[in-house]
């Protein structure tokens, strides 16, 4: 790989406004987040939506307007998250393909999260995934265990490849119940992928931020950084802006020589459709 995808995750469903009110949470503050990170190297926008009292939702008029007014003021690829909060029900997570993003997570089983259970029970994800396929939205799958790797396996066998033909998947690491955020755990996962892979990032929860990106970019894969994973950059110093996850996580890259793609080069490994 001679460049890195950045992916910023910047919001999330699990912080409240209040214990973070750096968290961007209004479309103003998305809109301002997105282009400082795009100029600090972030290639995807990885977007949860907020209601006005700075609440979860999975409200699609919410949703649209924030994928149009980030796709008018950047050129990101704008990555909708399909999981929302643990208590969405499963006909509210699938109807966010109908704000026709360029993509959408699809999280390859049930984990637990914490003291909760982010459910995804196997006839949701295909279809989901299904879905995702007639509606021309590529999937990123996002992976929190080895078991989830041996289901993609399975649906990438049963369901043929996503839209565009590429397999882009997202470690998801650190977080309490899934697989730990440590180098041993991504060269395992990363040596299951299935053969059809053609991209993977990963993503390390709080602590294990910086453990899996090193990680990350040493055994070729991406990276995947926010405020919706981290809220510190070291014990005692908060996070004040995503932007300042996406420039460590730039710099890192750097550091790699392999240095952060453009939207452009991201849209062509991804291979996203580009008329929308």
């Amino acid at each position: 790989m001679a460049s890195t995808l950045i992916t910023v995750a910047p919001t999330g469903a699990e912080t409240a406004k209040a214990d973070c009110p750096a968290l961007p949470t209004t479309l103003d503050e998305l809109v301002e987040t997105a282009k400082r990170c795009e100029a600090a190297g972030a290639a995807m926008i990885h977007l949860h939506i907020r209601d006005g009292e700075h609440r979860p939702t999975l409200d699609l008029g919410r949703l649209t307007e924030a994928v149009a007014a980030v796709r008018a003021s950047t050129g990101l690829i704008v990555q909708l998250s399909s999981g929302g909060a643990v208590t969405d029900p499963y006909d509210h997570r699938l109807r966010v393909l109908d704000a026709e993003p360029d993509s959408c997570s699809l999280t390859m089983g049930t984990v637990n999260f914490g003291d909760d259970v982010f459910m995804n029970p196997w006839p949701f994800v295909t279809e989901l995934y299904q879905l995702s396929q007639e509606r021309e939205i590529v999937p990123e799958f996002e992976l929190f265990d080895l078991g989830h790797v041996a289901a993609l396996h399975r649906l990438l066998d049963k369901f043929g490849l996503p839209y565009g033909g590429r397999v882009h998947c997202d470690l998801v690491m650190g977080v309490p119940g899934g697989m730990p955020g440590t180098a041993e755990a991504l060269v395992a996962a990363v040596n299951a992928l299935p053969p059809a892979v053609t991209s993977w990032s990963a993503t390390g929860i709080g602590r294990t931020s910086i453990t899996v990106a090193l990680a990350a970019l040493s055994k070729g894969g991406h990276l995947r950084v926010g405020m919706e994973d981290t809220l510190t950059l070291a014990k005692g110093l908060p996070v004040n802006h995503n932007a300042e996850l996406v420039e460590r996580a730039a710099a890192l890259a750097t550091m790699a020589q392999r240095p952060p793609m453009s939207p452009d080069e991201a849209r062509d490994l991804l291979n996203v459709k580009r008329d929308r």
